[in-house]
């Protein structure tokens, strides 16, 4: 039943439309996708290709940009549908609209080329009338093919860059069936009229409506366009009305302009929209041949390079994030509503403002922006580095064009950005007459797309957005090409310091004191699962990216040269080529890659909502592990963000001193027992109570092995780094090694890892560990380790020794964005050692010529009694090279 009920609806749709103006249908559905060439294809045809049954958006990067194998497949694939037209549509003008394929398509309609596009990230549109098959049956069915390559191409951007180029039809298809007399659709996939704003004020403002209709039929039409301007409930305002001739297949212009008295303005705190209709008629007999609506929102404003940011005469602070379009498990994959989600989670921060980047999203996320109120920059994805060629060129300008037709007509859009960290890695040996040359040629293409952008757009602000290296885009001469400059800093994360972040901004105002700046990225790394009661630089815990973040704005916030920031990014984002503590994944969002909030977005929500606001932070640590001083509590920081005045804390029903946030933070010390613990947080503000609960299951370790009844059922301990990590899955703890105390636990002897020539991180590998989810705490590990004892009562054990070489070759290729370091050089060191439980041979000659793989976890469990009142002791006895340890798992069997 489902197929014909689907034609008999198309069916429908189509004929109550008949005399009406364009109809536009998605047809997501009913496709079918085959990965991998077809030889020949479509003009050779074989029935031993297999389809595989799908629905658009599709990507085919859903699972292979995750797993342990580097690379995922960047190749063409094939898309196939069966589309039906009725026989009334064979006098009228139909359109393929495809919101986005990445990132070459080829588009066949009844085995004929009708469209080929380059890009992946705009929109085409084209019409496939000529090609259909229309019979005199109820239904015709035409075949539609699509040829997907998401290769790497040297004359189409991105070439490189820190996320990953799935591929797919990753946004929805449509048909869209028109009158022969139609706005026109095919400008670019423009929506076919253009809305400017030049002259708005408190008092009036003036609307400019100028678009183009396309005449198919091959005569000459005497025609009126009719515009009305509704407000928000719907009451018209004004109307305008143009007579002109279309001539035969041709297309005509038309221009209507409005003035508005005592307009209500857009604004992120009231994103107030007017509604645009325009309509064609045909003159004589008065039928309406098409319609469209677009969104009006009337505002003003200015970047100064003192001041900052302006929107309707009134200073504004430009603050918010940058966003990709991808979700875990869905590549870019993604329904409108999930778009529309990210704008609704940055608008409940606080924010105001986005950086689309690095690249054009779905059309549903600058309408969620008009509605929602957050101001945007929207940027084509020129990334790290350029082709020479004039094909790359052409591919760069015509992203451009596409981009600003398509968006135009968006109030929220203030900046059109190109050119994102260009000379991150800059191509010929420096200082070469190569390289100059490559430099030269930027910025001529820096100067093009300014130029096509100034033709395109009189009112919208032009940005490039620069990795902090000011000397060499200065050099470059790209400082003084766009209207604003936007920095990517990234000091106390890749490169030591936070206090360098205000001595750059202070520099380049010094430097540039007319030239407007946004801080567009700013970020730190941090894996959920990961924390650090003393956290440093690149430990990827949650409290440093807090930190972090806490510091930048403050420095953002006062210093007014400074128009707005961007922070990096919204959400965790898929980058295959990363490794990290979290592989394939970018961490430094303030959300998680499936949405889940991170302390920094409580921050931010503390610092940037205006209604009163008061969360427990650390949403993810529930589950809890540290050792007792006394034995009966363990003292942990909790996070409270709160933009009130005093918080008061209780827990398990005792009031604790209450704290006064600073900067929306209040830290407390929390004496947690053994099992549940709860945390409760109050604040009146401005007059409302406000308050949050938290419970969070705490197991506690015991400082000594007494007796039995103090055992620690479980222990799960990293080595070589302080931190904590929370494997949920699992419902495991890792808690940080410590020296052996008599009675207690901990290693004997060794020293923690650390890459060599770096001086990034202060522990443990980057690199990808094979085999295993738990990166971080094989990403760690003490050398030369003696002995690692437990003084346990007698009984029944098993201890789990994991390992994993983290020197020798490295399986991953280096990364543009480990800025400050050059590639830390790796050691062939053979390695051998024995193990011994207690005195007895557990494991022989573990080394490098057996399990001791690179970047490969290894681990094995052994049980073991323990007798005599002696506990348990592992001892690491060196044949080759040093012994190392990673991680150990005490549990106790009865």
């Amino acid at each position: 039943m489902g197929k014909h009920f689907y034609k008999l609806l198309y069916l429908l749709i189509i004929l109550q439309t008949a005399r009406a103006q364009s109809v536009r249908q998605s047809i997501n559905s009913d496709w079918e996708f085959h990965q991998g060439d077809i030889d020949g294809y479509p003009q050779k045809r074989s029935t031993k290709v297999e389809w595989l049954p799908i629905t658009i958006p599709h990507s085919w990067n859903t699972t292979d940009v995750t797993d342990d194998n580097p690379g995922y497949y960047r190749g063409v694939s094939w898309y196939k549908k069966t589309l039906y037209v009725p026989s009334s549509a064979k006098n009228k003008q139909l359109y393929l609209y495809f919101k986005g394929i990445n990132q070459v398509a080829e588009v066949y309609v009844n085995g004929h080329l009708a469209e080929k596009h380059n890009g992946g990230y705009t929109a085409f549109c084209f019409l496939i009338q000529p090609d259909l098959k229309i019979t005199g049956d109820t239904l015709s069915a035409n075949e539609i093919l699509v040829k997907v390559d998401n290769s790497f191409n040297e004359n189409i951007p991105p070439l490189d860059a820190d996320f990953t180029f799935y591929g797919g039809i990753y946004r929805d298809v449509y048909l869209i069936t028109a009158n022969d007399i139609h706005f026109t659709l095919d400008d670019y996939a423009s929506p076919g009229i253009k809305i400017k704003t030049p002259a708005v004020s408190n008092h009036t403002a003036v609307v400019t409506i100028s678009g183009n209709i396309t005449n198919r039929s091959a005569y000459g039409e005497a025609l009126s366009v009719v515009t009305t301007i509704s407000d928000a409930n719907g009451r018209q305002l004004d109307t305008r009305r143009n007579v002109l001739t279309a001539i035969a297949l041709d297309r005509k212009e038309f221009k209507q302009q409005f003035t508005m008295n005592l307009p209500h303005l857009w604004s992120p705190d009231d994103p107030y929209l007017y509604r645009v209709s325009s309509k064609i008629y045909d003159q004589k007999k008065g039928i309406l041949l098409d319609e469209i609506s677009s969104p009006l929102g009337l505002r003003w404003y200015h970047f100064d390079a003192d001041k900052g940011f302006y929107l309707n005469g009134k200073p504004l602070k430009l603050i918010g994030a940058s966003r990709h379009q991808d979700f875990k498990g869905m590549a870019n994959a993604l329904p409108d509503a999930m778009h529309e989600r990210d704008m609704e989670l940055l608008k409940n921060m606080g924010a105001n403002f986005i950086r689309i980047a690095h690249y054009p999203q779905d059309p549903a996320v600058m309408e969620a922006c008009d509605r929602l109120g957050l101001l945007a920059s929207v940027e084509i994805p020129i990334v790290n580095t350029i082709t020479q060629t004039k094909d790359f060129y052409n591919n760069c300008e015509q992203m451009q064009l596409e981009m600003i037709r398509q968006n135009f007509n968006h109030p929220s859009i203030i900046i059109w950005a190109y050119m994102n960290e260009v000379l991150l890695r800059p191509k010929y040996l420096k200082n070469s007459a190569e390289q100059d040359k490559y430099f030269s040629d930027i910025k001529a293409l820096a100067k093009q797309i300014d130029a096509l952008t100034h033709r395109e757009d009189t009112e919208r602000y032009t940005m490039i957005p620069c990795h902090g290296d000011f000397d060499l885009y200065q050099r470059a001469g790209l400082t003084t090409v766009p209207q604003l400059i936007g920095w990517n800093l990234y000091q106390g994360w890749y490169t030591p310091g936070l206090i360098n972040f205000a001595k750059f901004m202070d520099h380049f105002h010094q430097m540039l004191p007319h030239t407007p700046m946004i801080v567009t990225e700013y970020g730190a790394d941090a894996d959920i699962r990961i924390h650090n009661n003393h956290p440093e630089r690149f430990d990827k815990s949650i409290e440093y990216q807090t930190l972090f973040h806490e510091y930048y704005l403050q420095n953002i916030q006062s210093r007014p040269f400074v128009a707005g920031a961007a922070v990096w990014n919204l959400a965790d984002f898929n980058s295959e080529q990363r490794k990290d503590a979290t592989p394939h994944v970018n961490t430094k969002g303030i959300t998680t890659d499936e949405r889940e909030p991170k302390d920094a977005y409580f921050f931010y929500q503390a610092n940037l909502l205006k209604s009163p606001f008061l969360k427990i932070g650390s949403s993810g640590w529930r589950l809890r592990t540290g050792v007792s001083i006394d034995g009966t509590t363990c003292i942990q920081p909790v996070y409270v963000f709160s933009n009130g005045g005093h918080v008061r804390l209780w827990h398990n029903g005792k009031p604790l001193k209450s704290k006064q946030p600073q900067s929306g933070v209040a830290v407390f010390d929390i004496p947690f027992t053994n099992g549940i613990n709860s945390i409760k947080a109050v604040s009146v503000i401005s007059g409302k109570v406000c308050e949050d609960i938290a419970e969070i299951n705490f197991k506690l370790v015991p400082p000594f092995f007494k007796n039995k009844a103090e055992h620690y059922q479980e222990l799960n301990i990293s080595l070589g780094d302080e931190r904590f990590f929370v494997d949920e899955k699992s419902e495991q703890v890792w808690l940080p090694a410590q020296p052996y105390k008599k009675g207690s636990w901990g290693y004997i002897g060794g020293r923690i890892f650390t890459m060599t020539g770096q001086t990034r991180q202060p522990f443990g590998s980057d690199k990808d560990i094979y085999g295993t989810d738990l990166d971080p705490v094989y990403q760690t590990q003490r050398i030369d380790i003696k002995s690692f004892k437990f003084d346990v009562t007698d009984g029944e054990y098993d201890i789990t020794l994991g390992f994993a070489e983290l020197e020798g070759k490295n399986m991953s290729p280096a990364l543009a964005y480990n800025l400050g370091d050059e590639n830390p050089a790796s050691t062939n060191n053979p390695r051998a050692f024995d193990i011994y439980i207690n005195g007895k041979l557990a494991i022989k000659s573990l080394s490098t010529q057996s399990y001791l793989l690179p970047q490969r976890k290894y681990s094995t469990t052994i049980r073991i009694s323990a007798t005599n009142n002696t506990g348990i002791t592992v001892d690491f006895k060196p044949l080759t090279g040093e012994a190392i340890l990673n991680t150990i798992q005490l549990k106790q069997v009865y």
